[in-house]
């Protein structure tokens, strides 16, 4: 660490980062047994203030993930679920006349919380979908001319089934862009299955889990996590992982400069939930098959090869030199 440097957090400052986490961690792991790798990469999406994709066919816990995270947390907690007759203003909010006082006033939508969870996202219709775009940039709605500001910190943590499912619509590319990590569940382990099933008789984990932190505590972890130093090496390994999507003949659409910005956001956190004030290319690497892939439109001579965005972003960073940084 260089104290001259303005972005760089102090070695005590990283440590209250990495306790948090690991206390989040442990919690959510009472509930989502087997699934580490699966926890600490959510964890980073909430402490780099960003949003969270859980996308995976039904019944492999992704509510049950969002839901725990989020009573992890002594902070507003909302629940929107996605059907296809959800209107803009349930999510949004709306202006309604008030005969008494003669003026209209403001009904806050579902989206005003610090944590919003959005069930099937991809069952409502494209636009309903759209609203969601100000308010996952900018933390913020505009209604009928007037802007509401969302507090912070603010997540949107939606679970989706694979669009191949009946009733299910693509999200549009422009929202996918605005979440910083997607995530698979996957199976569970034979083991974590077993106990699950003995766990959960007559009672819900879920309901049991008290909060571990506070949205005061979350909000300072943010700010701390992006002061990170990130070495201009490393923040042009992150722009070659992404030139390199551009330039890929299996793609139609590459990776943003949202989404390098993203990139090395997370790195930022991933790297002070690992101990260090300073980012590694390492961290880029290990997160760019979280970050990128759901961004990227693969051609149609791709999708009929079986090759997919994941298999982009893992060749990329197979073939884009690491850096030197020491």
């Amino acid at each position: 660490m260089q104290s001259d440097r303005s972005n760089v957090t102090t070695g005590s400052a990283v440590a209250e980062v990495r306790a948090v986490a690991d206390r989040i961690a442990a919690n959510v792991a009472t509930v989502i047994e087997g699934k580490p790798d699966t926890v600490r990469s959510a964890l980073v999406a909430l402490l780099s203030g960003g949003h969270l994709l859980i996308e995976d066919v039904p019944g492999v816990g992704k509510t049950m993930l969002s839901k725990a995270l989020a009573r992890s947390i002594d902070c507003s907690v909302r629940r929107i679920q996605f059907t296809p007759d959800l209107l803009p203003s349930d999510v949004t909010g709306v202006s309604i006349f008030n005969q008494v006082t003669r003026v209209f006033e403001f009904r806050p939508g579902g989206i005003f919380a610090n944590i919003v969870v959005g069930d099937e996202i991809n069952r409502a219709s494209p636009k309903t979908q759209a609203a969601m775009l100000e308010c996952m940039e900018e933390a913020q709605v505009t209604v009928d001319g007037s802007t509401y500001a969302l507090e912070s910190p603010f997540m949107v943590i939606a679970t989706q089934n694979p669009i191949e499912m009946e009733g299910t619509y693509a999200l549009p590319e422009a929202q996918r862009d605005r979440f910083m990590v997607r995530l698979s569940m996957g199976y569970p382990v034979e083991a974590a299955e077993i106990a699950m099933l003995s766990a959960r008789e007559g009672v819900s984990p879920i309901d049991e889990l008290e909060p571990v932190t506070d949205a005061g505590e979350v909000r300072k972890l943010i700010e701390l996590t992006g002061r990170v130093h990130v070495s201009p090496a490393v923040q042009q390994y992150a722009v070659a992982l992404a030139t390199a999507t551009r330039r890929s003949p299996d793609l139609r659409l590459g990776a943003s400069p949202r989404a390098t910005l993203q990139l090395v956001r997370a790195s930022r956190t991933w790297a002070a939930m690992h101990g260090r004030d300073f980012c590694l290319p390492d961290d880029v690497s290990d997160l760019a098959p979280r970050v990128l892939p759901h961004r990227l439109l693969p051609t149609m001579e791709a999708t009929m090869g079986g090759r997919r965005p994941a298999d982009v972003v893992a060749q990329a960073v197979a073939d884009v030199p690491v850096p030197r940084t020491g």
